[in-house]
């Protein structure tokens, strides 16, 4: 490992590769434009690039700009955090070489694979944490002994800076359109979500309804004896994992996979994810298809399988309905801390329909594809947050005729209670019924709250605030 790295952005994952690596007693030089404690600005540190052998990029930047254009002109390597990751992987505590990896990537629905995956392995007994983009960076993980096995959730972003690694197992959930602007084509964008087969050791897992995610695994360079399992919701054939009526089953590692499926769970260790007796949403069956195979690629017994999946429970703050008041629906998903999670989010409501709360630290973020993709699920917007420029600019722009409350900072304190309160007229001035209040802020929280959690539980509160009391009480 070179003495000398440039870590380009301070975000969650920059924080994490400059704290490991200036603890492994590397010189380690920080850029970013927003970070008060970054030595330089991303466009100084072009003039430094002398100074450095490495550079690792945060996976908001992106590969045309500036810095990594010139450090790639200088010869110099760019890693994204995840490969710094694997580069840095130490072995476990019981022997044995590195933890492995079992790794996630999709346009949609790599949050709730990766947790029912570390919620299988658990159930398992291994020690194991879900990692990556999913929250903890990947390079904390990789150094830590303690840990057995790694699931990874990797974006396309930190995919396109990822060289060398080789995961045990990895699944492509699904292809869409999605940060074309970042990768300048859909081709570019699924040869970066393709990368994470490369080396694969022992199974490459995909989406039999998405053709494409099938391409990237017969386009990948895999290990000797690595396989191909693809996930259905129809009857599986041989290979894959699937459905027998309402049983999730195995044709894909099961020793008699010829003749015979095993069974691994069933809708009834999913009910929980279908709050209020509504069907299974057939995305959750996938997801929680895709997460047994990965789990079955590294040897996880299928008891196992059902009971991580009957353990599973979905993190707080995710598109969780707090109470509906005078007709209308407050959910909260604060868990939205991207343009990409948003925009998971907004779709998931009726055209025309929501009010949305959104707003916070931007950290540089682009808006304008989540706001062109999703503007017709709009009625208004509550923006909050200290800044709120980027989401302006982007609705002005792409959504003109939808009507836009900025919410002042100044008062901290305040600022849910406000936005809340602006929302709830909003909602009630709408000319048509069905509204929702979506609060998807498509931003970081620390600019005015300590975490998303803190963020969301604000919101919890004033919508619960609003809810009629009980006559009766």
């Amino acid at each position: 490992m070179t003495d000398r790295v440039l870590v380009a952005g301070l975000g969650v994952s920059g924080r994490a590769a400059r704290d490991v690596l200036s603890a492994r007693g590397s010189t380690v030089l920080t850029a970013d434009d927003r970070a008060e404690d970054a030595d330089l600005t991303l466009s100084a540190a072009v003039d430094r690039l002398g100074d450095v052998d490495l550079v690792v990029v945060s996976p908001g930047i992106r590969p045309a700009h500036p810095l990594l254009v010139a450090a790639r002109a200088a010869g110099l390597p760019v890693w994204s955090e995840v490969e710094l990751a694997w580069q840095l992987r130490v072995d476990r505590a019981g022997g044995d070489g590195p933890a492995p990896w079992l790794a996630v990537t999709g346009t949609n629905g790599k949050t709730t694979t990766v947790e029912m995956l570390a919620s299988i392995l658990t159930a398992a007994g291994e020690r194991t944490a879900a990692v990556g983009n999913v929250g903890t960076p990947v390079v904390l993980a990789a150094t830590d002994p303690t840990l057995d096995v790694l699931a990874v959730e990797l974006s396309s972003f930190q995919l396109h800076h990822t060289h060398t690694m080789a995961a045990e197992a990895a699944a492509v959930l699904n292809l869409a359109a999605d940060h074309l602007d970042w990768h300048g084509s859909m081709d570019a964008y699924a040869a970066d979500k393709g990368r994470i087969f490369a080396g694969v050791e022992r199974a490459c897992v995909y989406n039999t309804a998405d053709r494409t995610t099938e391409d990237l695994v017969r386009e990948a360079d895999v290990a000797d004896g690595a396989i191909a399992v693809g996930f259905t919701l129809s009857t599986p054939g041989l290979g894959q994992v699937g459905l027998v009526e309402d049983v999730l089953v195995d044709r894909g590692f099961t020793a008699d996979r010829r003749t015979h499926a095993a069974e691994l769970a069933t809708f009834a260790d999913l009910r929980h994810l279908a709050p209020g007796g509504s069907a299974l949403a057939p995305h959750t069956v996938q997801n929680a298809l895709a997460a047994a195979a990965l789990a079955l690629a590294h040897g996880v017994a299928p008891v196992a399988v059902r009971d991580g999946l009957r353990a599973y429970r979905p993190g707080a703050h995710r598109i969780a309905t707090v109470a509906e008041v005078d007709g209308v629906r407050w959910v909260d998903d604060s868990k939205a801390t991207n343009a990409h999670a948003a925009a998971a989010s907004l779709a998931a409501f009726a055209p025309g329909s929501v009010v949305w709360i959104a707003g916070g630290l931007a950290k540089g973020a682009d808006f304008d594809d989540l706001v062109a993709g999703r503007r017709d699920r709009l009625r208004a917007v509550v923006l909050i947050g200290v800044d709120a420029d980027p989401l302006t600019q982007a609705l002005a722009r792409h959504a003109p005729q939808v009507p836009v409350v900025r919410i002042d900072p100044g008062d901290t304190g305040t600022v849910m209670t406000r936005a809340v309160q602006e929302a709830r007229r909003l909602a009630a001035d709408a000319a048509t019924p069905g509204a929702t209040v979506l609060l998807a802020p498509a931003c970081a929280s620390m600019d005015q709250f300590s975490s998303y959690a803190e963020r969301g539980e604000a919101f919890a509160a004033e919508v619960r605030a609003l809810v009629p009391a009980d006559p009766a009480r």
